[in-house]
């Protein structure tokens, strides 16, 4: 059978359930809420069971859906980042990392195919601290110590991105590391709308089916807080949800094994969708890391 690719747990609970109204799996937990008027859904992978049904280790996964930024609501900007900053403090927290240490930043991707560009574009938006504290005690000595690395790819810089983060977390010693890369989702809906954070690290090239080196605990030495954001759609996926919505559930998914398995859509859009999307995962962090600064702090820092 062909299975529906996704790369954001809260699809694959959604999957893995006997119907719409059916209990979650065995050895997962969901809880949804709000945070500054967005909606917050709460996937935990409590043990074997629930890796095997999806697909996914044991750890926390946190969707933010941020459709009101998509339809320019009202303030829909600083809601999204505190929102954001807000979730990611509660990872932080659970992975025990001090308040005031070191935290390096990495952005996957790469900035010359758009799709892959949120990552390099987060790092941009990042409020780097650690150079500064040493230089300028007198405005910086109260700032958690923040670098931030847009680590490339294999194909442009001939090392690994995992491989360069280990090198770098290696001088800097970090308490933890946030990385962020962008994800393939199922619906065409959550492109460049929702925002997951797990506390389980994160393979760069996922997103599109290029598994490389991971980051993670294992691998860096120090928790990882994984953000992604989905940018893409498996072309056979998406074809088996449309004719689902107009009728044809009927179809057998064997009938597509192999068609479009290179297929990757996204939105014509995708452009402005990227930008924006970077832009509020950086303030996120930012606001995250510095609980004392506003939006307005960031933007002018950054300005």
């Amino acid at each position: 059978m062909l299975t529906r690719r996704t790369d954001l747990a809260v699809e694959a609970e959604a999957l893995a359930k006997t119907g719409r109204d059916a209990p979650a799996p065995e050895g997962v937990r969901v809880q949804e809420e709000s945070r500054e008027g967005c909606p917050v859904t709460r996937v935990e992978i409590l043990d074997g069971r629930g890796e095997e049904a999806l697909g996914k280790p044991v750890g926390t996964y946190v969707t933010v859906d941020l459709t009101g930024l998509v339809r320019r609501e009202e303030e829909a900007f600083p809601r999204s980042c505190r929102a954001l900053a807000g979730e990611l403090s509660l990872l932080l927290r659970r992975c025990r990392v001090p308040e005031k240490a070191p935290v390096l930043v990495v952005g996957l991707g790469n900035r010359s195919i758009t799709p892959d560009a949120v990552g390099p574009g987060a790092a941009d938006h990042t409020l780097v601290t650690r150079h500064l504290i040493d230089q300028a005690p007198e405005h910086f000595g109260d700032f958690r110590p923040v670098a931030a690395l847009a680590a490339g790819v294999l194909g442009t810089t001939g090392v690994e991105s995992g491989e360069l983060a280990q090198a770098v977390a290696g001088k800097v010693k970090p308490g933890c590391v946030i990385a962020v890369d962008a994800l393939a989702a199922r619906s065409l809906d959550r492109i460049c709308a929702t925002v997951q954070l797990s506390d389980t690290g994160i393979v760069p090239g996922s997103g599109v089916g290029n598994h490389r080196f991971a980051l993670n605990a294992e691998t860096l030495g120090v928790p990882v807080i994984a953000v992604g954001v989905p940018t893409v759609v498996d072309g056979a996926t998406l074809a088996l949800d449309i004719l689902e919505e107009v009728g044809r559930d009927d179809l057998d998914p064997a009938a597509l094994r192999g068609v479009g398995g290179s297929l990757m859509v996204t939105p014509r859009d995708i452009d402005q969708r990227v930008k924006d999307m970077a832009k509020v995962i950086g303030f996120g962090i930012d606001l995250a890391l510095h609980p004392r600064l506003s939006v307005e702090d960031v933007e002018l820092f950054l300005s």
